[in-house]
C-alpha cells in the first residue's frame, strides 16, 4: 500500500488548501465537518442592556452582536460548562466581558466594532469596521457582553470557518481540503485543532473496544 502525504498548497491566515494524498475521502471529510461544528470560538452569548433609545430592539441588537467574529485564543479560556466558578456570567477563566457606551450628540452616526471595550488582550473584534447600530442625534446605546467558548454544533454563531470544502485532486487517490475562517481563529488553527479533535476521538473509541474486550468472558 501508497504511504499517505498531504501538501500544504496555499496558507494564508485566514485561508489554507491541503492535498492529501492516499488517504481516505471519508477522514478528510472528517476533518472538513469537525472544522466547521467541533473547533470551538469565543463570541457574545450574554447582553446585559443598560440603555438603548434607539430604533433597533435589545434582542436584534444582541443578535447582531453574536454575529461579530473574535478573535480568540483558545489556550487561554475553558468551557464555561467544565469552569468550577458556579457564576451566570462566569469568570476570567471562561468568559470575556466586552463594553459600549456610544451616543450620538448633534448628527447622525454608525456604531462599529471597535467601539466594544474588551477586558480580555486575548479576545477582540476581529475587525473594527463591523457596524452594530446607526444612531440618530440623542440616541444612546449602553450594554455589558459576554462572550464565551463555543462550537457551531451548538450555534452556527460559533463556527470558525466561512468555507470549508472538500474537492477531488487531479489524481483518484487526492483529496483537497480548502478551508477559510471567519477570523476568529487561523485557518491553521483550524486545521489543528480538528486533527487534535479527531485524534482524541479515536483514541476514545480505542480505549472503549479495549474495555468491551477486557469484559467479555472467555469462549467455553
Amino acid at each position: 500500500m501508497s504511504s499517505f502525504s498531504l501538501d500544504v498548497m496555499e496558507k494564508t491566515d485566514q485561508k489554507i488548501i491541503v492535498k492529501f494524498k492516499n488517504v481516505p475521502r471519508q477522514y478528510v471529510n472528517s476533518i472538513r465537518r469537525i472544522s466547521i461544528s467541533e473547533v470551538p470560538t469565543c463570541t457574545i452569548d450574554d447582553v446585559v442592556m443598560l440603555e438603548n433609545s434607539s430604533v433597533m430592539h435589545d434582542e436584534a441588537i444582541a443578535h447582531r452582536l453574536g454575529l461579530i467574529p473574535l478573535r480568540t485564543e483558545l489556550n487561554k479560556f475553558i468551557f464555561s460548562s467544565d469552569c468550577d466558578c458556579n457564576n451566570t456570567l462566569g469568570c476570567t477563566k471562561c468568559r470575556v466581558l466586552l463594553i459600549l457606551n456610544a451616543e450620538s450628540i448633534d448628527k447622525t452616526r454608525v456604531v462599529t466594532s471597535g467601539e466594544l471595550i474588551s477586558d480580555s488582550e486575548y479576545v477582540k473584534p476581529v475587525s473594527n469596521e463591523i457596524p452594530i447600530i446607526v444612531l440618530a442625534p440623542g440616541q444612546k446605546l449602553k450594554f455589558e457582553a459576554y462572550a464565551r467558548l463555543g462550537i457551531g454544533k451548538d450555534h452556527a454563531k460559533w463556527q470558525p470557518t466561512s468555507v470549508a470544502v472538500v474537492k477531488d485532486g487531479e489524481n483518484s487517490d487526492e483529496s483537497i481540503l480548502i478551508l477559510e475562517t471567519t477570523g476568529a481563529l487561523s485557518a491553521e488553527e483550524v486545521l489543528k485543532s480538528a486533527l487534535n479533535i479527531i485524534n482524541k476521538k479515536l483514541d476514545d473509541f480505542g480505549k472503549l473496544i479495549k474495555s468491551l474486550e477486557s469484559s467479555v468472558p472467555p469462549a467455553r
